[in-house]
């Protein structure tokens, strides 16, 4: 990332700036601020900047744009977070454009341009991004051929095109005439319908959807020309820190200001304390001025000390009085575990967990009476602009919300919460504000991925066929009500309601196999007394399959069957068995029943399989560990992830998600785990929350399976789950005992060791 001080631009009065749609100091102009020279001189372009969105998405235009110099540009509803999905969605509009890659291109989202296609999560962007785009380049491309046909005086079945190039075919394949797309449309709109019914090209037809374009934005990002969030400046901006306990208390309870000395800052120059509620915040002109502000402040914090433990958390949440949900019901369990001649079982606990990105997030905002434009890293602009607007008073279209990628979080981080405050203290301060979260902000106020409690149970026949299975679960919510909006307005603190990726999820719980007798029961423990909690990078699945895949691989050791070849035997489905096959073989695997092969070494190894995914697409692993015995210490050598997303529009992004996924779980098996006490969270930096380090980091192996036939599917966090299982496996491999929790610290397994 580069730290180069960014070029102050000319001065643009603040309405003027906001209505000019440029907002950002970066050294280019202000049409280049919107991420896109083509239309620096497009009337088309400027007027859709110039209202809020979102545009039609039943009109054409609403989606792309031709140019006369022949390239387009595709208007995407969903952020680049690293994953590529800006290249791929470019590869399906341009395959059914006829076009180059190097022909189309895309804005960054803005609440004034891009369509609302929801949020950028739950591995959605091309699974729920492309049908829209490659439909509408579809009707496009029928209405340019019309076009063509008038002016080449040719039937379009006659036409050919190729790079955007249009041409009459004579007889014998002669070339008659051409013109351009550039030349038909120019920069007009086409002001058509968007109807959906024009056929889309079948994939024997596929020229780009497939294969490996390279990222559009790796370029810059590898010559540190990338412009991150954090890079950006506004005219005549204050920079700002927001003021917080260090950690966050109960959810329910947020936090209250006992005292409160603002002239304690009095020896900083230009620095100030902006206060609403309990929310605080200092600003200042300069940025060490701030840091310096938010540091020598004198406050005191009333915390209640409500919270359990991050030791006891996991009782009082067992003990707590539950709403219960039974998600799947199947055949009777308890009579089918009586009659089976293996049972297996275990209670496993998982911990709160980080986003942590490696960079704090940041936003930006410039909050007037009468507007307000908020730049920011949110996964969904539409939403972020909602609650803004309700934040600070003012109808959502005079919101306007520009995203620029931050440092990748792969799930809700502090994104919005820093968005909000950076809102509130602009209209404070009655100017435009920079707000820089820091580390103890960042770690410390995570909305962490939930922590779990699983107890599983399940029974196989003497022939190696399982024939019951049971999993309860025990979680919180995510929380619904951001930290700024908590501690400003005095907003009650609230859950989400009850969705598929908070609950126990069938897709890891068993669903891989073929089993006549299924009960899983979801226990939703009440939030407010826990910490922050929101989606992280699969959600709650590596609790599931760290539980389910030990205990199905208990039952392969009880059965004396190789712990592949019982999966095997108990799967039915192509799709499951496709990824188990791919990582077997790319691992060479051997077959041998698990914990066959225990040693009294000081250093032991092990390997592990494992299935598992989120909500959608097909995920296996095997995973490769070595235990010291003697210092608990385990080290993950080895790890080999496939996925099965449908149609993978680039494989190569797939395989790049597969090894981001194995190396970030492998971290998240071994060493993240959020601490805290009775009123606070206390892991606040990279020593108290320690992640993998690069010399820590396993081989990886992605491999991609790929299904031209069927429709694409997520690929962002599906391997995650299988992979978290295999290394739970794996430990069992290498010394015969089990582990019930993660991560794996070497505290924790020595004393598994000493159990036995």
């Amino acid at each position: 990332m580069s730290t180069a001080k960014a070029t102050p631009s000319p001065f643009f009065p603040r309405r003027e700036f906001l209505k000019a749609g440029g907002a950002l100091v970066i050294g280019f102009s202000s049409a280049g601020l919107l991420g896109d020279a083509l239309f620096a001189q497009d009337a088309s372009k400027v007027a859709r900047g110039a209202a809020a969105g979102p545009p039609d998405p039943k009109q054409i235009d609403t989606w792309l744009a031709i140019h006369a110099d022949n390239t387009a540009t595709v208007y995407i509803g969903y952020v680049e977070l690293g994953q590529g999905s800006t290249t791929s969605l470019l590869q399906i509009s341009a395959e059914e454009l006829d076009l180059d890659m190097s022909q189309v291109s895309t804005l960054r989202l803005d609440t004034n341009l891009t369509p609302n296609q929801g949020g950028t999560y739950s591995s959605s962007s091309i699974a729920r991004g492309s049908p829209a785009i490659r439909t509408a380049a579809a009707e496009a491309r029928q209405a340019l051929l019309q076009m063509a046909s008038k002016k080449l005086e040719a039937p379009v079945e006659n036409l050919t095109v190729s790079k955007g190039v249009v041409s009459a075919m004579g007889p014998g394949g002669s070339t008659l005439r051409s013109v351009t797309y550039g030349e038909l449309v120019g920069d007009k709109l086409f002001n058509l319908a968007f109807t959906g019914t024009a056929p889309v090209k079948p994939v024997s037809e596929y020229k780009l959807v497939g294969k490996r374009p390279v990222r559009n934005d790796i370029p810059e990002k590898v010559s540190g020309k990338y412009v991150y969030l954090q890079h950006l400046r506004l005219p005549g901006m204050l920079h700002a820190r927001i003021v917080r306990p260090r950690g966050q208390t109960a959810y329910g309870s947020g936090a209250k200001v006992a005292t409160l000395d603002e002239s304690s800052i009095a020896h900083i120059p230009s620095a100030r304390v902006l206060r609403k509620g309990d929310f605080i915040g200092v600003v200042a002109e300069r940025e060490w001025d701030a840091v310096r502000a938010a540091r020598d402040l004198k406050i005191t914090w009333d915390i209640p000390a409500v919270l359990p433990t991050s030791e006891s958390v996991y009782d009082v949440m067992r003990a707590e009085k539950t709403r219960d949900r039974v998600v799947l019901q199947r055949g009777d369990v308890d009579a089918a575990v009586t009659a089976a001649a293996h049972v297996a079982s275990g209670h496993y606990r998982a911990p709160y967990q980080a986003h942590a990105p490696f960079g704090p997030n940041g936003a930006l905002a410039d909050v007037t009476p009468d507007s307000a434009l908020v730049i920011c890293s949110t996964q969904d602009v539409y939403a972020t602009r909602n609650t803004i607007a309700g934040i600070i008073g003012l109808p959502p279209q005079k919101v306007r919300v520009q995203y620029y990628e931050g440092s990748g979080t792969y799930g809700h981080s502090c994104y919005d919460d820093v968005a909000q405050a950076a809102a509130i203290l602009s209209q404070l301060a009655g100017k435009p504000v920079r707000l820089q979260f820091m580390r103890w902000d960042e770690h410390g106020w995570d909305p962490y991925g939930p922590a779990h409690v699983g107890e599983v149970r399940a029974a196989a026949n003497a022939d190696g066929k399982i024939v019951a299975y049971q999993y309860d679960g025990w979680h919180h919510n995510w929380s619904a009500v951001e930290t700024s909006a908590q501690l400003a307005l005095g907003t009650p603190a609230a859950e989400w309601q009850d969705g598929a990726a908070q609950m126990v999820n069938p897709s890891d719980c068993g669903g891989m196999y073929d089993i006549p007798n299924v009960r899983l029961v979801n226990h939703h423990v009440p939030g407010m007394n826990y910490l922050r909690a929101a989606w992280l990078r699969s959600p709650l699945d590596l609790s599931f399959s760290f539980a389910s895949e030990q205990t199905i691989d208990d039952l392969a050791r009880q059965a004396g069957i190789d712990a592949y070849a019982f999966r095997k035997r108990n799967i039915t489905s192509d799709r499951w068995m496709g990824v188990l096959d791919a990582v077997a073989q790319a691992s060479k695997w051997t077959p041998r029943p698990p914990a066959s092969k225990l040693s009294n070494a000081k250093v032991v190894t092990g390997r592990g399989i494992g299935l598992g995914t989120h909500l959608t697409s097909y995920g296996g692993a095997v995973v490769e560990i070595e235990v010291n015995k003697e210092t608990g210490k385990v080290a993950v050598k080895r790890m080999y992830g496939a996925i099965d997303a449908g149609l993978a529009v680039n494989p190569a992004f797939i395989e790049n998600q597969i090894s981001g996924q194995l190396v970030q779980t492998a971290s998240r098996m071994l060493l993240e785990e959020v601490k805290f006490n009775k009123t606070n969270v206390t892991s606040l930096d990279w020593n108290t929350y320690p992640i993998l380090r690069f010399e820590e980091c396993p081989e990886v192996t992605p491999i991609v399976v790929q299904r031209l036939d069927q429709k694409s599917t997520g690929a962002g966090e599906e391997v995650m789950a299988a992979a978290a299982g295999a290394i739970g496996n794996a430990f069992f491999d290498a010394t015969g005992v089990h582990m019930r929790e993660f991560p794996l610290t070497p505290d924790r397994v020595l004393a598994a060791l000493r159990r036995g």
